[in-house]
């Protein structure tokens, strides 16, 4: 299993790249905030679903306004939702799970779709039980994209349920990838991970205002220099993905403890290099 779940890595890395697969007919949103409108306007960029077989709902008209400018189809009733798609995301607040899935009704004619969750720390098993009542054996998919999906470089990881399948994965994969790069990953990897890719944007912006504000003190133009700040960090990460090189750089090796990639102690030996 680790080994695949290595090149499952490997393979779905490459940002922007959509693998030709078969994706749902119908694609259903319940929540429709940021995260969600990102998501949706990336698939439709893609040319991956049919608008007028999307559906999204939310409580409120705020956001149903802006999807619905995207040429899809919007409700108040998440019901409406679970019944016509053949592939449900979930993208409502922690505080609101329960309650939404509460409240859908146990599908009819042997109708399942397969539930895509972007809901912060809950877990598979949760989910399932959750769903339970709504269809037997529900088919859920547990994933975690970041900020930058919002401009088609992000990172989202995805972990599988336990009845799901390899065509199930293989759709949420070529769906994911529209936002940046996805890749499936075993559940305990997916706290991690989110705090790594999750909260890892914070830290860059930090860096980037860090480096224009040392080329405004030296005299740049704002503008200029944030530009400057920001195409420098995108540079080296670029060299980082395409080389597939340690971004610590050769000359500078040896001169400062060094550590394991699996572990957190020095590692003072050239083997470790």
């Amino acid at each position: 299993m680790k080994d695949e779940m290595d090149t499952g890595l490997q393979a779905g890395g490459r940002a922007g790249g959509v693998a030709e697969v078969m994706n749902p007919a119908s694609l259903g949103f319940i929540g429709c905030g940021n995260m969600a409108q990102a998501m949706l306007s990336a698939f439709l960029k893609k040319g991956l679903v049919d608008p007028h077989l999307t559906i999204a709902s939310a409580p409120s008209e705020r956001n149903l306004t802006k999807v619905r400018a995207l040429g899809v189809r919007t409700t108040h009733d998440n019901n409406e939702v679970a019944r016509t798609s053949d592939l449900v995301f979930l993208c409502v607040k922690p505080h609101l799970l329960s309650p939404v899935l509460a409240d859908l009704l146990p599908l009819e004619n042997n109708h399942s779709p397969l539930f895509v969750s972007v809901v912060t720390g809950v877990s598979l098993s949760d989910l399932e039980e959750m769903l339970s009542s709504v269809v037997d054996n529900p088919r859920v998919v547990r994933c975690m994209p970041n900020t930058p999906s919002a401009v088609g470089q992000g990172c989202c990881l995805y972990a599988r349920g336990t009845q799901t399948t390899a065509s199930d994965a293989e759709a949420t994969s070529s769906l994911l990838s529209a936002v940046g790069m996805s890749a499936e990953i075993p559940e305990y990897q997916i706290d991690a991970a989110c705090g790594l890719a999750g909260s890892g944007p914070a830290y860059i912006y930090m860096a980037i205002e860090a480096l224009a504000d040392g080329g405004v003190k030296m005299g740049l133009p704002r503008p200029l220099a944030q530009t400057l700040a920001a195409q420098t960090v995108k540079g080296a990460a670029t060299m980082v993905l395409e080389t597939g090189k340690h971004p610590w750089p050769v000359e500078g090796r040896g001169v400062f403890p060094r550590w394991h990639d699996h572990c957190c102690r020095p590692c003072p030996g050239e083997e470790c290099l």
